[in-house]
């Protein structure tokens, strides 16, 4: 593996102190990486340019970079980059969950978050941060201060999941805080009702946000892959169950898979973008989707 790849995957940085740094490995080689990728032009002054579009006056158009990506880019100047973004993290006890071998889905949510500030800081943007259960816990506004990445990080860093969720309360809640028009992007695993969190999703929408949406799953959530035998425990309301999940295997990814398209698609239909993510993918991934969105806001 190339090195800077290592920094991208979720057992490696699990095991380095600090979220700070763990962002910031994340980040740098994320950036790394877009270096030695089709998305060289972008990612080497991404805080500084964009792709040319119908209607850019041609006096703007970095020649420079067109020589090195043989791509089209304007220089973006200082109002075109501020985006307001606040980051929404479900820190309910379902995403405390990890199966063997992998981090949990709530572990693994805020050092995206932590590396998506970092980013967006780098661009100079604002960026603000809101965790979740059945309330909102801690809301940060966004703000485009180097120093307040510390504040964020920090935030991230001392909170612990806890209590059921209930998504819909929530993100109306947070939807009436985020007073400017901007990008909102909300991490959970959606083990709520589909109904009730997707029409949270959708007043964001009504309120004229861009909205981008994580799902995240560990591996064993979408496979099932437990095994002849196994006692699960709900994590928010400690009922213990005993089953052979080989059994049930098959109509299980049934109804999961119906329960992520279902999602996939209501987001589909009230442009918001989605993403699948589980706990062992790489988190440039995430990243580079989060990329696609900022580069069509």
């Amino acid at each position: 593996m190339n090195d800077y790849r290592k920094y991208l995957e979720p057992n490696v940085i699990a095991q380095l102190a600090g979220i700070e740094l763990k962002a910031r490995l994340v980040v740098e080689g994320f950036i790394t990486g877009l270096h030695r990728s089709p998305y060289h032009g972008f990612s080497v002054d991404f805080s500084e340019h964009r792709p040319y579009r119908t209607g850019d006056e041609t006096k703007n158009i970095d020649w420079k970079v067109f020589g090195r990506t043989d791509r089209y880019y304007v220089k973006q100047y200082e109002q075109e980059t501020n985006l307001r973004t606040v980051i929404a993290v479900d820190s309910s006890r379902s995403m405390a969950y990890a199966s063997k071998g992998q981090i949990s889905k709530y572990e693994y949510a805020i050092y995206l978050a932590a590396a998506l500030s970092t980013l967006l800081i780098k661009q100079r943007d604002a960026v603000g941060l809101a965790l979740y259960d059945t309330e909102i816990h801690k809301y940060l506004p966004p703000k485009a201060k180097p120093s307040y990445l510390a504040e964020i990080l920090k935030a991230l860093a001392n909170h612990e999941p806890a209590n059921a969720t209930h998504t819909a309360v929530a993100l109306d809640m947070l939807a009436e805080k985020v007073k400017s028009r901007g990008l909102v992007i909300v991490m959970s695993d959606f083990f709520d009702d589909k109904e009730a969190a997707l029409k949270g999703l959708k007043h964001f929408r009504h309120r004229n946000n861009e909205v981008l949406v994580f799902q995240i799953l560990d591996p064993r959530e979408i496979d099932f892959d437990f095994g002849y035998a196994a006692e699960f425990v709900d994590m928010e309301t400690d009922e213990i169950m005993t089953t052979q999940p080989y059994q049930i295997r098959h109509s299980y990814q049934s109804e999961m898979q119906k329960h992520v398209d279902g999602i996939r698609k209501e987001c589909l239909n009230h442009n918001i973008d989605y993403f699948l993510i589980n706990t062992e993918m790489a988190f440039d991934k995430a990243l580079k989707k989060y990329l696609a969105k900022r580069a069509k806001i």
